[in-house]
């Protein structure tokens, strides 16, 4: 592989995962107003406006077979997990969901090795594994003990699955051959679809004065411009590079960001635990990156 594109792909994932480590602050100031069902609708749809504007081509699947692909890629990555991931903070304590949200990437590699034709994750990737999960551990719980709440565990550990569903889905799609951006905005179509019956069971009741209002516009725009369409394109970049299973060891990355913009724009102190939590993720990241004796450099995913 190329290494020009290589780093291309690694600074992709890069900016997705500083943006989405950043979006605590913009979501904790919208829950004021409004619910996170009623969140995620808006700025999904300010995502899919936004991409139609940079991109208005549109995409004509080379055959009918190929939709499912779409529309499962919107169902898992735009629906299911944000949904699941919402509902899971309603059951336990955001500090657990963040760990369990976490172990993405050994669902990933799982799903690359047995329907992508991706090599078997060798030790650098299960020692990464087991390094950033003790940084995240400690970034979590530092500071406070552990709860376990069976049901908000659970729906995190699913979210965590329907996350690597939808990496592997998107290493499919970007074998299709189509542009990111028009695949991306695909994607987001199906999604809003799929949100439509849980907008209705969940009560979706948002007024134009408060979507206007100047605070909230603001953080509806970096989330929706910013965390969804430039996000979710710059995450399928990666992916369609590096492949599904080296892009997803990024949301390694995403307890430390949020560490390090809680005590530059939150003011949040940053403890000697804090500091090993993000020396020991960033460390696990790093191997995890590294190519084994199952991956080498120059062998990528193969889509079947």
């Amino acid at each position: 592989m190329n290494h020009d594109k290589t780093h291309k792909g690694h600074l992709a994932a890069f900016i997705t995962i500083l943006i989405w480590g950043t979006t605590f602050i913009s979501t904790k100031v919208l829950l004021k107003t409004f619910s996170p069902v009623e969140i995620l609708f808006i700025r999904f749809v300010m995502g899919y406006l936004a991409l139609w504007l940079v991109c208005p081509r549109i995409l004509r699947p080379d055959s009918r077979r190929q939709e499912p692909l779409f529309a499962a890629a919107g169902l898992c990555g735009i629906t299911m997990y944000y949904l699941l991931e919402n509902i899971a903070l309603t059951y336990t304590l955001a500090s657990n969901v963040g760990v369990i949200i976490s172990i993405a990437p050994f669902f990933t590699a799982i799903l690359s090795c047995l329907f992508l034709g991706g090599p078997r994750p060798g030790r650098h990737f299960f020692i990464g594994f087991l390094l950033a999960m003790a940084g995240i551990f400690l970034l979590s719980f530092g500071s406070s003990s552990l709860s376990i709440n069976p049901m908000g565990d659970i729906l995190a550990v699913a979210a965590a699955i329907i996350w690597a569903v939808y990496s592997t889905l998107t290493k499919k799609i970007s074998a299709l051959g189509y542009g990111t951006i028009q695949t991306t905005r695909r994607t987001f179509f199906y999604g809003l679809i799929f949100m439509i019956p849980a907008l209705a069971i969940m009560d979706f009741h948002v007024s134009l004065s408060q979507v206007i209002s100047p605070l909230n516009l603001c953080n509806l725009l970096f989330l929706g411009l910013g965390a969804s369409a430039l996000c979710f394109v710059t995450w399928n970049l990666a992916v369609k590079i590096l492949g599904s299973v080296r892009t997803s060891v990024y949301i390694y990355m995403v307890p430390v960001i949020t560490t390090v913009s809680s005590a530059l724009v939150l003011k949040e102190p940053v403890t000697m635990t804090a500091v090993c939590g993000i020396a020991l993720t960033l460390a696990g990241l790093f191997l995890s990156e590294r190519p084994s004796v199952h991956q080498r450099p120059d062998r990528a995913e193969t889509v079947h």
